[in-house]
């Protein structure tokens, strides 16, 4: 079904859209389209730095005790 569009298709449905919502309010929806994606980058990098934070804090010391400290 959308395989057939082609760049005129795509270029009369781009037209269409700026006639009815007009150049600024495309460009301020774009606007917030950017915020958040930024957002959403920003939340990522986030948890994985929180999930490699608690993985290695999970590591424990596993190496034997020396002799001489051993009471």
């Amino acid at each position: 079904m959308l395989n057939n569009i082609g760049l005129p298709g795509l270029l009369l449905i781009a037209v269409v859209v700026l006639v009815l919502f007009g150049r600024g309010k495309i460009s301020s929806l774009m606007g917030e389209v950017g915020k958040g994606i930024t957002a959403f980058k920003k939340g990522v990098d986030d948890s994985s730095k929180e999930i490699e934070e608690t993985m290695s804090d999970d590591v424990k010391d596993v190496t034997p005790a020396d002799e001489d400290t051993k009471v």
